[in-house]
């Protein structure tokens, strides 16, 4: 799985580099500033973040800034971070999370947003479809209806007499109503009983 992590990183930072690069073909003297965003108090993809940007040629503090906030799991620092970003005329940002996305969805509809880890980017409202997204925002989604789905098949194909699933989500969860519908159809279809608890 530590090779799927570091393709999922790998894919994500040239994602983000296509876009700055691409705002500053016409500008190649300004270093590119990159915002990134996360709702804790450091993100754990941080240092690989780095990584992957120095495997490109890219090292902060010298071709590349990284304005780096994060709201300490304050959910009042969110937007106030977002709009931060947004002033220091960043050339994209960066979001650790799906509240990250929405905050700095609703700071700018003009500066690239990049998201990361989003379950249901459609469901929730951040982009028109995962194909053509529209807007200002694109990113990485892990679709996690469908792994969902695949996970309750695997656990009863592992448990053949299981009839009853409980699944657990934390209390800032944002899975839409519409993944959430999708993993109950799985369930049904498997002849399981599934429950929701925060």
């Amino acid at each position: 799985m530590e090779w799927l992590r570091k393709l999922s990183i790998f894919i994500f930072v040239t994602v983000i580099l296509a876009s700055v690069l691409f705002a500053h073909a016409q500008q190649p003297k300004k270093v590119p500033r990159i915002g990134y965003q996360g709702a804790g108090s450091t993100d754990e993809n941080e240092e690989a973040f780095r990584e992957g940007l120095r495997e490109l040629g890219y090292v902060e503090g010298q071709n590349i800034v990284i304005e780096w906030r994060f709201a300490e799991g304050k959910p009042d620092q969110v937007p106030r971070n977002a709009a931060e970003l947004v002033r220091l005329k960043v050339d994209v940002i960066v979001t650790g999370g799906p509240t990250d996305t929405r905050a700095a969805k609703g700071a700018t509809s003009t500066i690239p947003i990049v998201m990361t880890n989003e379950s249901d980017p459609v469901g929730t409202g951040l982009v028109a479809s995962l194909s053509r997204p529209g807007g200002n925002i694109t990113g990485l989604a892990t679709l996690s209806a469908e792994l969902d789905g695949k996970r309750l098949e695997l656990l009863k194909e592992t448990l053949p007499r299981l009839s009853h699933v409980v699944a657990l989500r934390g209390p800032g969860s944002q899975s839409s109503a519409v993944t959430l519908k999708e993993t109950e159809v799985v369930a049904r279809s498997l002849g399981l009983k599934l429950q929701f608890r925060r």
